[in-house]
């Protein structure tokens, strides 16, 4: 719906992925009126959607410390284990209250009509439920159908945030800026079919904008994932960290045709093996996990093993080790569609694949309320970095981390609410077009992301040096003058914003990247 100029709302949330609409929903159903806002044209169109593996649940015989364990060892030593504790003991509940009883997801069962619990890396038992291997899309629908009925929910489609508001930033009075205390007031929003840009103030604001992935040259992720939240967060003042540990799954299908399909992990939990070409079965000899290794050490053993061998991809073998208790094509239907679309019968075939960026295990820092260090700003999900990931996600972590989080920013907010001070807000002016010439050239756009996703991929990947390191930093520099420049001469567009946050996001990563000398999870350097 068409926004209004200078709107107030209670609670602005940016993001229709888990966390985004569990937060929206959770306030909504406490009478608290919220704005929800995407950058796309279908809100589901987002990461959540295309998430297949499962979320954890709970296993026979589990228990938090069991699960503490789990993604403790999978962290690398760098997760905070304030926040895993909470994720465990939590996190399980929510699922149980809000995703079964309350939304009802249709969750896959057993033939007795039990909830199927299945195995994935690193985890030490079947603890993960699922729905058919589209678990993500089924959580995303079941959800968004009841935020579209909620009558406290605006939900407004192509909608880009440009900025945060804060006190201490944007003010025209001088006598504002001189208070101690900087707080998020809300954003400026641009209307992608009209380019008009709207001040929408908030007493909270949330950003569950998602991941990085799009950085990259290869990624899983959905077009949107940019870092925009990240971006606006780190501009406004707050913290951001762990942005050097990018998570690349092992396995998307190697098809450009296929544009980087998933393959989900819960393939080797079913006893899938990756072998080479030469009909080698590899994982024993870089892990005593073997093909249930974390996803850092399974993507590097796999590049590894190309670099080797001088091959551009690797295959999965399902159909020869396949231990489900269901056909292959019912238990993986989305899988087995995206194979056999380029030819591949997953109950017969092996799958090729190769890693892909995936998951952003850095973002802005947050406590387990999901609070910021900058006032009255919330991140959750893939965009804020809890700790529970540290410097490597085990699977299934986080749709539920995004669910858990989701859940308690809302009941934090509900529990402070209180009115921003609404005199300030007469000192934030309306956005100020920062140049008025139309320079929106599709061509030197996409020149310009051809050179952040292929300076990424190269220097910035699954394996580091600090020369690659060094050169990405310079690029990007380079780059980020050059936009700089030319934002400020172009009129406003979605595109040109998006271009402009991706090179940032870029220059995040790398910056993070060169200044840890230490390889640990995600971030592996050679030298």
């Amino acid at each position: 719906m068409p926004l209004q100029n200078r709107a107030h709302y209670p609670v602005l949330v940016l993001g229709t992925g888990i966390a985004g609409l569990t937060t929206a929903f959770c306030l909504a159903g406490a009478g608290i009126k919220v704005l929800l806002v995407t950058k796309t044209a279908d809100p589901k169109d987002c990461n959540t959607f295309w998430a297949q593996g499962g979320i954890i649940y709970e296993g026979e015989g589990d228990s938090p410390a069991k699960l503490i364990e789990d993604v403790l060892r999978a962290g690398a030593g760098l997760s905070n284990e304030e926040a895993v504790r909470f994720l465990a003991v939590e996190g399980p509940r929510v699922v149980r209250e809000l995703l079964l009883k309350e939304i009802n997801v249709p969750f896959s069962t057993s033939e007795e009509g039990e909830l199927d619990l299945t195995q994935e890396g690193a985890h030490s038992i079947p603890r993960i439920i699922h729905a058919g291997d589209a678990t993500g899309r089924a959580i995303e629908i079941s959800l968004l159908n009841r935020v579209k009925n909620e009558p406290n929910i605006t939900l407004a489609t192509e909608i880009t945030a440009i900025d945060l508001l804060t006190t201490q930033h944007h003010p025209a009075d001088i006598q504002v800026r001189y208070r101690l205390d900087n707080e998020c007031v809300g954003a400026y929003l641009l209307d992608n079919r009209t380019n008009d840009v709207y001040t929408v103030f908030a007493d909270y604001t949330v950003l569950a904008t998602g991941g990085v992935g799009q950085i990259f040259l290869h990624t899983t992720n959905t077009r949107s994932s940019i870092g925009d939240g990240v971006v606006m967060a780190r501009r406004a003042g707050a913290r951001i960290m762990n942005a050097e540990y990018v998570q690349f799954h092992p396995t998307a299908l190697a098809d450009k045709k296929a544009n980087h399909f998933l393959i989900s992990e819960a393939l080797r939990g079913e006893g899938a093996r990756l072998r080479n070409k030469r009909g080698e079965y590899f994982m024993e000899k870089y892990s005593p996990l073997k093909d249930l290794a974390p996803r850092d050490i399974v993507a590097r053993a796999i590049v590894e093993e190309m670099t080797t061998n001088k091959e551009e991809f690797v295959f999965l073998d399902l159909a020869n080790f396949y231990k489900g208790h269901q056909p292959v094509r019912e238990r993986f239907p989305n899988i087995a569609r995206a194979c056999a679309e380029i030819g591949i019968d997953i109950a017969r075939d092996p799958i090729p694949v190769v890693p892909a960026a995936h998951y952003f295990c850095g973002g802005v820092l947050a406590d387990t309320q999901g609070r910021t260090t900058l006032s009255r700003l919330y991140a959750i999900g893939e965009t804020s970095c809890t700790g529970v990931h540290g410097g490597n996600r085990l699977a299934s972590t986080s749709l539920l981390e995004g669910l858990t989080w989701g859940y308690y920013a809302a009941v934090s907010i509900r529990n402070k609410m209180t009115n921003f001070n609404t005199q300030l807000l007469g000192s934030i002016p309306d956005w100020q077009p920062p140049g008025r010439q139309n320079m929106e050239d599709p061509a030197l756009i996409l020149q310009d992301w051809t050179t952040i996703q292929h300076t990424m991929w190269n220097y910035v990947g699954i394996v580091r040096t600090y020369e690659r390191l060094k050169r990405a930093v310079a690029d990007m520099r380079e780059l980020g003058n050059r936009l700089t420049k030319f934002y400020h001469e172009s009129t406003i567009s979605k595109s040109i914003v998006e271009l402009f946050h991706g090179q940032q996001m870029a220059a995040i990563v790398a910056d993070a990247a060169i200044k840890n000398p230490v390889s640990r999870g995600a971030h592996f350097r050679r030298d």
